[in-house]
């Protein structure tokens, strides 16, 4: 049974498509999601909706909390992490995360930063060791990425006002998305990871549709691709 982290970060509560002034993200993960149910229709998907609900930034109490010994932890140390324990254990224990996830101002939404911030945790997703070496996941020495112990995949499913923000494009090099997303996940040990945006939001009538469809087309080849990949790797694990 295949493991999904459903995650919403964009505010707008409807998708577009089915709403006025819904989600073009909201869109794709249920698109995704519901690909995904129908190849595997008793998959476990956790749904999680930081657009509505944002986790709590990085606050002065929560450093204290994480840099200090688990052992050591006072009550209210605890309770201080509580989400984030919540938000980096549904990451662990998820075969994909599902991330929809709006361009704003070339980056992420600010609930996108706050919940990667609250799941890369130093002795939880990842961990520090001055005599490690070089790892092959990263370029980063002395790290060691926790999650690398089974393949994960990570889809990044975003929305663009704009065109362009491909690798290759004129806008690529303002696009602080993707990159930003995939360093973080695969610096905890996410090895897989992909993109699909729509593109084309801001113009809107025809351009948008064809993105919008293309960006459909290529979910259903990836969910796909995915569930080969996955398929494949149960039938090949020892009894």
């Amino acid at each position: 049974m295949t493991r999904l982290l459903h995650l919403d970060a964009s505010p707008r509560p409807g998708r577009a498509g089915s709403h006025d002034h819904g989600s073009h993200t909201r869109r794709l993960t249920h698109h995704f999601v519901s690909r995904w149910r129908t190849l595997e229709p008793d998959a476990e998907i956790v749904y999680r909706d930081i657009g509505a609900n944002p986790p709590p930034l990085t606050s002065v109490e929560w450093i204290e909390a994480a840099f200090t010994p688990a052992e050591n932890r006072s009550e209210s140390m605890q309770a201080v992490l509580a989400e984030s324990d919540t938000l980096a254990s549904e990451v662990e224990q998820a075969d994909i995360l599902v991330l929809g996830v709006p361009m704003y101002n070339f980056g992420p939404p600010a609930a996108f930063k706050a919940w990667i911030d609250n799941v890369i945790r130093l002795g939880r997703t990842v961990d520090y060791d001055p005599q490690y070496g070089d790892h092959p996941y990263l370029p980063l020495t002395h790290y060691l990425p926790l999650l690398a112990d089974r393949p994960r995949h990570a889809v990044l499913l975003s929305s663009r006002g704009d065109h362009g923000f491909d690798p290759g494009g004129r806008l690529a090099a303002l696009n602080h998305m993707e990159p930003g997303a995939r360093t973080a996940l695969q610096f905890i040990g996410i090895g897989g990871f992909h993109s699909i945006a729509i593109e084309h939001q801001e113009e809107g009538g025809e351009a948008l549709a064809a993105s919008t469809q293309t960006a459909l087309e290529r979910i259903d080849r990836l969910v796909e691709q995915l569930h080969r990949e996955f398929a494949t790797s149960r039938l090949t694990q020892p009894a």
